[in-house]
């Protein structure tokens, strides 16, 4: 797990000397503090460096190869391909077996070296081979190009920067502004993506003319051509190869010739045909590769143990880890004083029931203290405020261990978030006349009490009645949204609308200015790929492509790789990922209970209390916060004309949420929370 970051230029006035490397590698030191490379090298052999060249930078942390046989930046044998990778290759070891077998050979046992080998012997393709979490470079002499690539679900990130006669490359945000001529410039149109979905959606960042290499994607850059950006793999050919609700055998052998299946090809002997394949056949194949994807990510040479939140799918994932391992097994929580989002004592009889090393860590978040430090790291403005027990958690857990497994993915995967159970529920709710669904949104829905607590049933049934007869991707973004369009409408300033119009830039991308993009597009757009799976099935992909890179893997990249815990996430290896992505929602969702097929399949693994437990999240008393402690820190990020930087939001608006929050009119604490962290990151400019 590591750090990486480089640049290849054409011009003179593009290229990056030595001191500028070291800078922005050490950058990203936090990542990677148990080595570091540089290699700075001409495009061409025996040409001027500074005329046309690439540099490339590592910083490493050691989880397997403690002897740094695979030290980066890594080439081949006579020095014509080069590569920096931040990741791991899971299936390393089998790979490698497979390129010995066509003659390849092999100077370390590292699955650096397998991944450049792979390269070289499959070219583009080597990409679909990988289960593992990767961003990487690959600087191609013979080829004359630049390779930069992202894993499937985007669980490292890759930020670039293309320009006439560059291309700049990092692991964060970060180690990229320090390359010089770097715009440090807000993205008017990421800032209103952000308030929506509280993150920055890729391939944007908050930065103009800076982007995010989107997951299952590659950057392919000739000298002399233009870059080419492209998916190599597609969740959608998977979820919707036939009308069938799942795959056949023959389905199964096209896929796997064109390598559309990727890793799942490498090592999954089933021929499971899921057309016709019951219930128990289809847990009893998950339930094989569940197995798998756990044992391939106990290999480590570091001390390593797992998360342990009391929840479905951390559980799965400790007690398939104690199968696999000799020795007790470590297991890690973190607990609250608040008992509404205290999950220790479910997390404590999982570990019980295990006999595993279990360690509590009982922490009172410092939210003033640490919200700097936090904010400073996530780059850009980043508002899921999960991070803050995410941050304290892995900081915990790195006193410990360097590695550890997590339950990341079970939700999207197979339908576990309450809000896949409410677009079921919404399916018969618009099927009622117009004039009944209007009395419900309107009289009936204001006959709700409105509920200050942020897990009220009341207001997830007001929110419920309120989306009555919309269209059905409108309803999913109006509760997800933190600023839904009225909201959105009343925050933004005339200052920040005349600012969208004036630009008119481009980037080299088409870019359409705020007032022409419908927040509502990323969303659409992914949804748009699964149209022909059942609503339910269409949008819990949908969040799979949206939600699950920007939000999720962002949140734990960061906050684990912010004190040099790497993290692992079995439920998204890729033979599970691309079996979740056929089965049929009445599988995963049946009544209220989410994750039908996933419990079934773990059925031994579960005790009863985690299994009847409701859905809960990691959270934090944002709500109580904004009245007591962060009362003064709310008011003046948003209030001081000392921290007024730009003139974007109204206001009289803004007042206006902080009181109606103050006198428990109504819950804007997730608003407030994203206004806070932009308004912090923007004073840190």
């Amino acid at each position: 797990m590591c750090g990486i970051c480089g640049a290849v230029w054409t011009r003179k006035s593009g290229a990056v000397d030595q001191e500028t490397l070291d800078i922005a590698t050490d950058a990203l030191q936090r990542r990677g503090p148990d080595d570091r490379g540089t290699v700075r090298r001409p495009l061409t052999p025996g040409a001027p460096l500074q005329e046309k060249g690439f540099a490339f930078g590592h910083r490493r942390l050691a989880i397997v190869d403690l002897t740094c046989a695979g030290r980066q930046p890594f080439s081949n044998a006579d020095q014509t391909v080069w590569l920096t990778f931040n990741g791991e290759i899971y299936n390393y070891v089998e790979l490698r077996e497979e390129l010995r077998k066509r003659g390849r050979v092999f100077r370390t046992e590292t699955d650096v070296e397998v991944l450049l080998q792979a390269y070289e012997e499959f070219g583009l393709d080597c990409l679909a081979k990988f289960d593992g979490m990767f961003a990487f470079a690959l600087w191609d002499e013979p080829r004359r190009r630049l390779l930069l690539a992202r894993d499937r679900i985007g669980k490292k990130p890759l930020v670039y920067r293309l320009e006439n006669d560059r291309l700049l490359f990092a692991s964060e945000l970060k180690s990229l502004r320090l390359f010089p001529n770097v715009p440090k410039e807000i993205d008017l149109v990421a800032l209103r993506l952000y308030l929506t979905y509280q993150y920055v959606p890729h391939p944007r960042t908050i930065y103009k003319g800076v982007s995010k290499l989107p997951p299952a994607s590659y950057l392919l850059w000739h000298e002399g051509r233009e870059p080419i950006v492209d998916r190599y793999w597609r969740a959608e050919e998977l979820a919707n190869f036939s009308d069938s609700p799942g795959l056949g055998s023959d389905d199964l052998a096209k896929l796997r010739e064109t390598g559309t299946l990727g890793a799942a090809a490498l090592g999954s002997e089933s021929n499971l045909n899921l057309t016709n394949a019951s219930f128990d056949e289809v847990c009893r194949e998950l339930r094989r590769r569940l197995e798998d994807a756990v044992r391939v990510r106990m290999r480590c040479d570091v001390p390593f143990g797992a998360f342990l939140s009391g929840g479905v799918d951390s559980t799965i994932v400790a007690g398939l880890m104690r199968k696999f391992s000799t020795t007790k097994i470590r297991t890690f929580s973190i607990g609250f004083s608040q008992k509404e989002y205290d999950e220790t004592p479910f997390a404590r009889r999982t570990a019980e029931r295990f006999g595993t090393d279990h360690t509590e860590f009982f922490v009172e978040p410092q939210a003033k203290e640490i919200l700097p430090e936090l904010v400073y790291q996530y780059d850009e403005p980043f508002a899921d405020s999960s991070a803050i027990p995410t941050w304290y958690l892995c900081q915990t857990t790195r006193r410990e261990v360097t590695a550890a497994l997590g339950g990341d993915g079970g939700d999207e995967l197979f339908a576990g978030y309450d809000r896949y159970k409410a677009l079921r529920l919404s399916l018969g709710l618009n099927m009622l006349p117009s004039g009944l669904k209007k009395l419900l949104a309107g009289p009936v829905r204001s006959l709700i009490p409105n509920s200050v607590r942020q897990r009220s049933p009341l207001r997830r049934a007001r929110r419920f009645l309120e989306t009555a007869g919309m269209d059905a991707i409108e309803q999913y973004l109006q509760w997800i949204a933190i600023f839904n369009r009225s909201r959105e409408s009343a925050l933004l300033s005339d200052e920040y609308w005349s600012a969208c119009r004036s630009e008119g830039e481009n980037f080299g991308i088409p870019r359409p200015s705020a007032d022409e993009l419908d927040s509502i597009d990323f969303l659409r757009d992914a949804y748009g790929k699964f149209a022909r799976r059942d609503l339910t099935t269409a949008i819990s992909f949908a969040d799979i492509l949206t939600y699950l890179p920007c939000d999720i893997m962002t949140k734990v990249d960061i906050a684990s790789m912010s004190h040099a815990l790497e993290t692992r996430a079995p439920l998204l290896d890729p033979n599970v990922l691309e079996l979740a992505l056929q089965i049929p929602l009445r599988y995963k969702l049946q009544g209220r209970v989410g994750k039908r097929v996933l419990r079934e399949a773990c059925r031994d693994l579960l005790p009863d209390e985690i299994d009847a437990r409701p859905k809960t999240g990691f959270g934090v008393p944002l709500d109580s916060w904004f009245r007591n402690e962060l009362n003064a820190t709310l008011k003046e990020a948003l209030f001081d004309e000392s921290t007024r930087r730009l003139p974007y939001f109204n206001r009289a608006y803004v007042e206006r949420l902080v009181k109606e929050h103050e006198e428990r009119q109504f819950d804007h604490a997730a608003r407030l929370w994203s206004l806070l962290v932009f308004r912090l990151w923007e004073s840190q400019q």
